[in-house]
């Protein structure tokens, strides 16, 4: 028995148990606390502990340091390929180029998947397809220019300058169209219409100088919401450009300029004068149809005179000739023509007869009249709400975007071709590089703006020997309104460009510079010397 004392009632009784060797107070059965204490020391003759070192998770791993970093950035690159949809060969490709390029470290840290998604921008690229910067920025979390920038950097290690293709809008298309989620619950062959008139559009676009220097994406989406458009689906640009990464403004002004270049070819039809930027959409089947046959013909080849210029109206408007859609008497296109066959005048014609109709020739003056007439009485039946049986003989149900016959889809220009064999088709229009155009009219209006400071620098140094003052100075300085109004067509007619060019038109500066609109550089190495002696 221990005569220690029991904490709990005081009494000397606490006796030992037989089986767990724990000290019992045989009067309250309270067990001593702190009884079955043993202190470890620590020593030579202590017992071994644990180990903690750097790469392990605790007892019983392996794995050091290097392998634990390995590991991991294994993980990361399954999570961010699985991400970026890629197949397992290229997957395996992506492995093997951020092995070589971080030398079979890997690494850990915010650069590593910049790095991940830079080396799959660059292995989808060699092998010919797209995958936009922009689109694996969005997956990775990173700045476009960040991957961009790395993208380069990789590029440049592993030495592929030479082998590393230009980036292709029409695969970017194809993907696009493959993708866009709008087109999912689409027909197949309904999508792969689309694809051929989309490459259609963006061939075209290649040969108008609408990419060149330009972000591929916003000319993709502009493509995309017009052939949807052609195909009776509404889709939203600003929906479409979200989906594919790509800014809504700048797509928008792609739409745009495709609408105007489509204005241009337009042109050429005799109803093209009529044809603008709000009603192109309605045109555009005619109009592609133009562009389509005229991609298929051999340039420099010699054309029979039509008597209509350069346009062969015989498939352009074959549709409102037909019999079920614009009903004719063919003794009324006998009485217009202007270049009936002697044979076909003897013949007695009564009634409507479609067989007859396809052998006889009719100018293309007659056709344009008729067809004029046809929009006409369309647009006024459409307002009166008169849809049926008008004026006795002419069908208005008739839309152009119900008609499939106005896609032959036979034009090379629908599969995939080489700038060169882009650039030697013939679509109805040759077109300049929009920035070379507004590069011409922004050098004009300099030169405008150089004059215009001239005059005024003159008058103002040699009052007496100015000629005549310019209509609008005239008009803001002698205008007999009030003074509000006098300052507001100040503010208008001149602005800080041309308080600029003045200063530099004082300081010497040669007029060839100034129209080059570098004023930043003039004004530092002319009118603040910027330290230059």
């Amino acid at each position: 028995m221990d005569r220690s004392r029991c904490k709990s009632c005081g009494a000397r009784s606490l006796t030992r148990d037989d089986v767990s060797g724990i000290l019992v107070c045989s009067e309250c059965g309270c067990v001593a606390e702190l009884d079955d204490f043993q202190a470890h020391l620590g020593g030579i003759s202590g017992p071994q502990g644990t180990f903690v070192r750097v790469g392990t998770s605790g007892t019983g791993t392996v794995l050091n340091y290097r392998e634990k970093k390995v590991f991991e950035a294994q993980k990361v690159i399954d999570d961010f390929l699985l991400r970026l949809g890629l197949s397992g060969s290229r997957s395996e490709d992506v492995r093997d180029m951020v092995c070589r390029v971080t030398e079979d470290e890997f690494g850990q840290g915010e650069w590593f998947p910049v790095l991940i998604g830079a080396c799959a921008c660059v292995v989808m690229r060699r092998e010919g397809q797209s995958l936009p910067i922009a689109e694996a920025a969005s997956v990775i979390g990173c700045d476009g220019h960040e991957l961009g920038r790395m993208v380069a950097r990789v590029v440049d290690f592993l030495e592929l300058r030479g082998e590393f293709p230009v980036y292709d809008v029409a695969v970017a298309f194809e993907r696009a169209v493959r993708n866009f989620s709008g087109f999912s619950r689409l027909p197949r062959d309904k999508v792969e219409t689309m694809r051929k008139q989309g490459m259609f559009l963006i061939q075209c676009a290649v040969k108008w100088f609408l990419t060149t220097g330009r972000r591929p994406l916003p000319v993709v989406a502009a493509v995309l919401v017009l052939v949807s458009k052609l195909n009776q689906i509404e889709l939203e640009i600003s929906d479409v450009s979200r989906e594919l990464h790509a800014a809504v403004a700048t797509s928008r002004r792609r739409y745009k300029e495709l609408l105007e270049a489509l204005v241009e070819v337009s042109r050429a039809l005799p109803w093209g004068k009529e044809v603008t930027v709000k009603n192109v959409v309605k045109n555009a089947p005619l109009v592609i149809q133009y562009m389509e046959m005229k991609s298929m013909e051999e340039r420099g080849a010699k054309k029979k005179d039509s008597g209509a210029g350069q346009v062969d109206l015989g498939d352009v408007v074959s549709e409102c000739l037909r019999k079920d859609v614009y009903d004719f008497d063919v003794a009324y296109l006998e009485s217009e023509s202007l270049y009936l066959d002697a044979k076909d005048k003897r013949d007695d014609h009564r009634g409507p007869d479609a067989d007859r109709l396809d052998r006889i020739e009719i100018s293309h003056e007659c056709l344009a009249l008729a067809y004029s007439k046809f929009l006409e009485e369309r647009a006024s039946l459409i307002c009166i709400g008169e849809n049926a049986n008008a004026r006795g003989r002419r069908q208005t149900s008739f839309d152009f975007h119900a008609s499939k016959d106005w896609w032959m889809g036979k034009s090379s220009l629908s599969k995939r071709l080489m700038l060169k064999e882009i650039l030697e088709k013939d679509v109805g229009l040759d077109a300049m590089p929009p920035s070379f155009i507004n590069s011409c009219i922004a050098y004009e209006r300099r030169r405008q703006k150089i004059d215009a400071a001239k005059q005024r620098i003159n008058r103002i140094m040699h009052p007496t020997a100015s000629g005549p003052i310019d209509i609008c100075d005239s008009q803001t300085s002698c205008s007999a309104h009030g003074k509000k109004k006098r300052k507001r067509s100040q503010a208008i007619d001149v602005d800080w460009e041309d308080f600029i060019i003045e200063a530099l038109l004082l300081h010497q500066v040669k007029e060839e510079e100034i129209e080059k609109g570098h004023y930043n550089t003039l004004l530092d190495l002319h009118v603040f010397n910027s330290g230059i002696m």
